[in-house]
């Protein structure tokens, strides 16, 4: 038999869709893959149910919808400020996973270096490596998750090709400051590099802090190519619905390498999320404040308990500091955890370059009564330790 191929020889199957499956193998409460278990708003699905019995069940224009990638335009100018070309500047692929990859092809060359701040979306390492390039890792350091822009420059000096900024990050909730993200800026233009940046959170933030679009910083439109998807704002992360935005000389790019990686994304799907597109600021307020009092209710509840977290800024992820357990292995603790106490988590390790093995991952995308109901098991933790 020929050999595989090389690319995946150090890669192991996703640790966050592995816990779900593990939560689900002991009846756990799955605060390990974010998704949530409350529906989606129901005008969307009122829409969906219309679409239907329409005729939008064929291939929709391959870099997607032409009513789609206009409302996305007009939502884009309106939290932005700047006015994009639906047909030059945009292309709707299948989620947000899509359009990394897409992003990635597109800028990157084997052998090319891209910058990952450490902790990462595990993703984002794979994708690297896929794309045949190398990454460089620059930590974020805890408790804060601040970079020391020293260390950055350091790794700009290697001539990277793309920086890739999740904001709001996933796992650890920052929310990168204006002062941050012209750092960053400063460097790419300095450096002459891409940033790539996966801002699906962009909306789920928690006061006093503010989402800033790197893309709208003075010299970056041209060089940053914008990830996002509707999964976690519309609470529809089964729709797989995910955009990149860039200028058109990017997007002619990612359209092609777009086109023979899925060829397009669900038509009826696009059809009926084009109304979510046209809420008004409205919903965007009761998303946030739905969010904040979710993280209210579990960091208070996780306080009861009193296990040291991290309180997040942004997105809706907290990391639990176990140390006091005295496991070396994070992951055995997380299937413990899942066996003991009956509730899901990811191991921290999973988005750590660093050796890092104290925290796990749990996340507050559920009904209040899910999260109370998981707090009540944790409540238990230390006697089943």
């Amino acid at each position: 038999m020929p050999t595989l191929s090389s690319r995946t020889a150090g890669f192991t199957d996703s640790v966050i869709r592995r816990m779900t499956r593990i939560s689900n193998q002991f009846g756990a409460v799955n605060l390990s893959q974010g998704f949530p278990d409350f529906a989606p708003p129901q005008p969307i699905l009122d829409r969906l149910a219309e679409v239907t019995r329409e005729d939008f069940h064929q291939y929709s224009i391959t870099w997607g919808a032409q009513n789609f990638r206009e409302a996305l335009a007009d939502k884009y100018e309106h939290f932005t400020g700047r006015a994009i070309d639906p047909n030059g500047e945009i292309v709707v692929t299948c989620g947000s996973t899509e359009a990394m990859m897409a992003a990635m092809l597109s800028v990157t060359n084997p052998g090319d270096k891209v910058i990952v701040f450490s902790p990462f979306y595990e993703n984002y390492g794979a994708d690297t490596i896929l794309s045949g390039a190398e990454p460089i890792y620059v930590p974020l350091v805890p408790p804060a998750f601040t970079f020391d822009a020293d260390v950055l420059e350091a790794a700009f000096r290697q001539h990277p090709k793309a920086l890739i900024l999740c904001n709001p990050s996933n796992p650890c909730g920052k929310v990168f400051t204006r002062a941050e993200l012209e750092i960053i800026a400063d460097l790419a233009k300095k450096y002459d590099t891409f940033v790539i940046t996966d801002e699906v959170y962009e909306h789920i933030l928690y006061q006093p802090h503010k989402h800033t679009y790197i893309a709208t910083l003075p010299g970056m439109w041209e060089r940053t190519i914008q990830c996002s998807s509707l999964s976690k704002t519309y609470s529809i992360t089964g729709w797989r619905l995910g955009y990149v935005i860039a200028a058109p000389e990017v997007i002619d790019t990612v359209k092609k390498v777009h086109d023979f990686l899925t060829v397009g994304a669900a038509a009826p799907l696009q059809e009926a999320a084009v109304t979510g597109l046209r809420f008004g600021d409205d919903y965007y307020a009761a998303l946030q404040a739905e969010y904040t009092e979710k993280r209210t209710l579990f960091l208070e509840g996780l306080d009861r308990i009193g296990i040291a977290h991290t309180v997040p800024e942004g997105a809706y992820y907290i990391l639990l500091d176990i140390s006091e357990f005295g496991y070396e292995s994070d992951l055995t603790f997380c299937e413990h955890l899942a066996e003991r106490v009956g509730v899901g988590a990811v191991p921290g390790s999973s988005f750590f370059r660093e050796p890092e093995n104290r925290y796990i991952r749990f996340h507050f995308a559920k009904k209040n009564e899910t999260l109370n109901e998981a707090l009540n098991r944790l409540a238990d933790i230390r006697k089943k330790f």
